[in-house]
């Protein structure tokens, strides 16, 4: 790999490493637990796009993409999870489309 292609991989890296960074203030801070979920599922995205940056840093982008794939569905996964769970404690809207205790 050439000069040019690994300084720009490891810009590139760094960026998206920055750019996590605000997207981890609204993480702690919130205010909502949507907000929240989002964060998580931000920064799980972020990361997979790094695992494979990093793969072809270390010329071995077939391994870290397979880890990066692996990663983004557990993250997914976390990520339904967490709002389906969220609905049902607010007691959001029920399977049929319609608003609980209201009219359809």
């Amino acid at each position: 790999m050439g000069e040019f292609m690994h300084s720009f991989l490891i810009g590139a890296g760094i960026a998206l490493f920055l750019m996590m960074l605000p997207v981890l203030f609204r993480l702690v801070v919130g205010p909502t637990a949507i907000d929240r979920i989002v964060a998580v599922n931000i920064i799980g995205t972020k990361t997979a796009v790094l695992l494979v940056i990093i793969g072809a840093l270390f010329d071995n982008v077939g391994m870290f993409v397979d880890f990066a794939l692996a990663y983004a569905l557990l993250n997914f996964i976390g990520s339904v999870a967490a709002a389906r769970y969220f609905n049902r404690s607010r007691g959001g809207y029920s399977p049929g489309g319609a608003r609980k205790g209201g009219a359809a």
